[in-house]
């Protein structure tokens, strides 16, 4: 398994503690994260958010780069709140990252997905943060486990309270590229991460099972996105792919699905891929992924990942 970056890992998270809800990206709607913060009270934790701060909007955000750059600071700081979760994703969390340095702080679960792929993999690349790839408040929380855009309740309760051993996750896909390999689970959305090249804090995939997902993509966007990361160097030692569904990228009439396309771009790079697992952007249960530690992926059957070591610290 290589990667030079030595992982960070939170404190789990237990029954009766503090999460603080934060919107880092676009704007919330208030009934939606209501009832993904009651989904959180029947799980046993207290969620706790400025009702003010995480329902502004200043134009497609959720408020202004400095107002959402401050409530961050300070749920990292506040000895009380053992973790964060995003309220949704959308777009603008890319505004926060070149302030966040330098970052003293210990770490904390930091749970999201979509636009919050920029802060996780920011944080891995500067700090070594292991952070979580899930489900969010107000986008799957209220859809309920197991529900449609839900969340999916094992995978969640493994990742985040987990810290003596591995655990298995079903990624309930289908093998593009058969074999088994380990390496250090990394990646996120497919335009997130992308968008990272030629950044400080661009993501180094050398030994990573990669994990990579969007939504509404036309297929030749997706073409072009995977080809930039094929030419930048980015899928040259990676060791695994994991790919979710891609839902709303149907191709016109006749033409390549997103799925021929990454058997096409990815098939020649004979790592095991696998297609369809309900990460990220996804009608079904969102399977939560701990980003930053050990994994071994088996592409046999429905696909199969197996964490290889806890994500929170004992």
């Amino acid at each position: 398994m290589r990667n030079m970056v030595q992982p960070l890992r939170p404190s789990p998270l237990r029954r009766g503690d503090q999460v603080r809800i934060l919107s880092l990206a676009s704007p919330v709607q208030a009934d939606r994260l209501q009832k993904g913060c009651d989904e959180l009270s029947a799980l046993g934790y207290r969620a706790k958010f400025d009702r003010d701060r995480v329902l502004a909007q200043d134009s497609f955000f959720a408020g202004s780069p400095a107002d959402r750059l401050a409530a961050l600071r300070q749920a990292l700081d506040e000895p009380e709140t053992r973790a964060i979760f995003c309220s949704r994703g959308g777009y603008g969390s890319n505004y926060l990252l070149e302030c966040l340095s330098p970052l003293t702080t210990q770490p904390k679960i930091l749970l999201g997905a979509s636009d919050i792929t920029s802060l996780e993999i920011f944080l891995w690349q500067k700090f070594g943060w292991v952070t979580f790839y899930g489900p969010m408040v107000a986008t799957n929380f209220d859809g309920g486990a197991g529900g449609v855009h839900g969340y999916d309740r094992t995978s969640l309760l493994a990742a985040l309270t987990e810290t003596e051993r591995g655990w298995d996750i079903d990624l309930q896909a289908e093998s593009l590229a058969g074999g088994t390999s380990e390496g250090v689970l990394l990646g996120g959305c497919l335009t997130l991460v992308e968008s990272t090249l030629g950044s400080p804090w661009e993501l180094d995939t050398a030994g990573a099972i990669l994990v990579l997902e969007d939504r509404s993509m036309k297929p030749y966007q997706v073409d072009r996105a995977l080809m930039h990361l094929k030419q930048a160097g980015k899928l040259r030692d990676i060791v695994g792919i994991v790919l979710g569904d891609f839902p709303e990228c149907d191709p016109p009439a006749r033409g390549e699905t997103v799925r021929d396309i990454a058997r096409r771009i990815l098939g020649p790079l004979a790592v095991p891929i696998v297609w369809g697992a309900p990460i990220g952007h996804t009608s079904r249960p969102m399977l939560t992924l701990p980003l930053g530690i050990g994994a071994r992926l088996s592409s046999a059957g429905a696909g199969r990942l197996t964490m290889l070591e806890p994500a929170c610290a004992p």
